[in-house]
């Protein structure tokens, strides 16, 4: 398939390079860096949580290694999907995308309780009209129709180009990084070395505080398998789609660690303990003004629009790779005639997305930490996809290669079973039973619609569309 190619039943190639940096960069980056950062810091100390998000940031980059050879070789719509399917077979194709769009859908859902809770920051007390209460969240009116509001908007942004939501990304993202240089420059200038004690947090014990940050680093990097998601639309050499994955990550890396550094030069332990969102905080000392943590708090609506623009399409591509391949109801396969986007699966997203606010904040949390289960098991069989087709098609067009394949391979393999791990009951971030009960209902829903498609399609359809796709053939030709 050439590298422009825009036929009429296919999605079209059209994002440039700054277009999918921006796209994963910004879906990584989000709003929760304004509320943890604090917590992260106290927890492990300055340069303790420095030192935990580096560390995960290594566990990411060889995940992400996985992924940048397999999106260069196989650069289809779907991503793991493609992946899994030609490594694992079709059954396992179906669990590994299905169990990731739970996580985009979380991620998407969040976003619609995450902006209207930030717009209490700016506007106290405006929530009014109460509604309902939700595990001990009362639910108002106005905080409703803030969320709803935004979900309409990032639907309609996704529903009528691939073009529109990438300008959107673009400069939005531009907004955080300009804010973010404001903050940490000034941070540099004005900043103390004195404040960042205790670079460790010795009383809970050094390993014991990096891990506790540790362990929330995966959750904060999701979103650069967005990429492989939306690869039939990169105008890009194939090669430099795995390059961009990987200089995303890294710079999410480091966005994250200078973030924490900035805070912990402005705010010393006493303030940090003192403080709800410890950037915009430190952003107004830095600044000595109250018009920079108002900024501070804008850059973070800022990462809420990224994050919600990028999950919005990795979870509507999809579901529309799942549905074209024959896995799911073919009506979430079409594409709009003018716009070339799947537009059953963007208002599938954004009605979830619509109705998320009616159950208030503490169910959707519930939601996402069910969600960062599904992500991580998609990590897990995008690893092993990785050592199979190694093994099995060594000569497989590889133009982005991984060095030293079987080691970046088994170590993906391993440490993405030790994130799965700490889902599992034991660990610090276990599913608690709602959780447990919210992934396995995902999962019952995605088995009966894979049953059903399949009764009426068969498996032998589905493998026509994968290999037509692995081909690069148009599988709906004419239409």
């Amino acid at each position: 398939m050439s590298n422009d190619d825009s036929t009429q039943g296919q999605l079209t190639r059209v994002l440039a390079r700054k277009d999918v940096l921006a796209l994963a960069f910004g879906a990584m980056i989000g709003w929760g860096w304004i509320v943890l950062t604090g917590s992260w810091i106290q927890s492990a100390g300055s340069l303790g949580a420095i030192t935990a998000f580096l560390l995960g940031g290594l566990v990411i980059v060889l995940v992400g290694l996985t992924y940048a050879e397999l999106a260069s070789a196989m650069p289809q719509v779907g991503g793991e999907h493609v992946y899994s399917y030609r490594a694992m077979g079709h059954f396992a194709s179906f669990l590994c995308t299905w169990a990731i769009t739970l996580g985009y859908v979380s991620v998407v859902a969040f976003e619609a309780v995450a902006l209207p809770t930030v717009v209490e920051h700016l506007f106290p007390n405006y929530a009014v009209g109460h509604l309902w209460t939700i595990a001990g969240w009362e639910v108002k009116a106005t905080w409703v129709a803030v969320g709803v509001a935004g979900s309409v908007a990032m639907m309609w942004v996704n529903y009528v180009g691939i073009r529109t939501a990438a300008l959107l990304q673009k400069v939005v993202t531009l907004l955080i990084l300009v804010v973010g240089i404001m903050f940490i420059t000034g941070a540099l200038f004005e900043g103390e070395r004195a404040t960042m004690e205790p670079l460790f947090n010795v009383r809970e014990g050094v390993i014991g505080g990096v891990m506790m940050v540790i362990i929330m680093v995966p959750f904060m990097f999701v979103g650069f398998d967005v990429i492989p998601q939306a690869a039939e639309e990169i105008n890009l050499p194939f090669r430099e789609i795995g390059r961009v994955l990987m200089i995303s990550v890294i710079l999410a890396v480091f966005w994250y660690s200078f973030i924490i550094l900035g805070t912990s030069l402005m705010l010393d332990p006493e303030a940090l303990a003192a403080s709800s969102l410890a950037v915009p905080d430190a952003m107004q000392a830095a600044f000595q003004a109250p018009w920079a943590g108002t900024l501070m708090i804008l850059a973070g609506i800022a990462g809420i629009v990224t994050s919600w623009n990028a999950f919005y399409v990795g979870g509507s591509r999809a579901i529309y790779a799942l549905a074209h391949s024959g896995m799911l109801p073919a009506w979430l396969g079409r594409l709009h005639p003018k716009h070339r986007t799947p537009t059953n699966a963007i208002l599938v997203m954004g009605l979830l997305s619509c109705i998320a606010p009616l159950f208030g904040r503490p169910a959707l949390v519930w939601l996402v930490v069910a969600g960062g289960l599904g992500i991580v098991i998609a990590y897990l069989f995008v690893a092993i996809s990785f050592v199979v087709l190694r093994r099995r098609e060594p000569e497989m067009e590889r133009p982005f290669r991984v060095r030293h394949g079987k080691l970046v391979g088994a170590l993906s393999v391993i440490l993405s079973l030790c994130l799965i791990g700490m889902y599992l009951p034991g660990s610090p971030a276990a599913l608690s039973s709602v959780e447990w009960v919210m992934f396995a209902g995902w999962m019952l829903i995605g088995l009966a619609l894979y049953a059903w498609s399949r009764a009426r399609y068969g498996t032998a359809y589905s493998d026509t569309m994968m290999n037509r796709e692995l081909a690069g053939a148009d599988p709906y030709p004419g239409r």
